[in-house]
């Protein structure tokens, strides 16, 4: 180290060295090294909270889905029954399903199609 030419750089390892004799220097650049250390371990906590609650989140919505899903297709079989059983208007089977007209029309189209 001692061969170093560059001036920047030999003043900055004079400084270091100045700096790592002084108790209070020494002390302080601890200080900011343990408050560095725990401010990523903060953030990496809020990441990984917030990772874990978006996770959660999604397997809530996917639940909610699956359930309307589920009840959309109970709602089209119970059309389908109606269909065939030729009775009731596309009106009433929607209105008694809990499916829009339109679904029903289609429905009928596939049903006696």
């Amino acid at each position: 180290m001692a061969k170093i030419a560059h001036e920047p750089v030999k003043r900055a390892m004079s400084r270091i060295r100045e700096l790592s004799a002084d108790e209070e220097a020494r002390r302080l650049a601890f200080v900011r090294e343990r408050a560095l250390r725990d401010e990523v371990s903060q953030l990496n906590e809020a990441r990984r909270e917030g990772r874990q609650e978006g996770r959660q989140e999604g397997r809530q919505e996917g639940r909610q889905e699956g359930r309307q899903e589920g009840e959309r297709l109970r709602a089209e079989k119970t059309a389908c029954n109606l269909i065939s059983l030729n009775v009731l208007t596309d009106e009433q089977i929607a209105e008694a399903t809990g499916l829009s007209a339109e679904d029903v029309v289609k429905l009928r189209a596939e049903v006696q199609g």
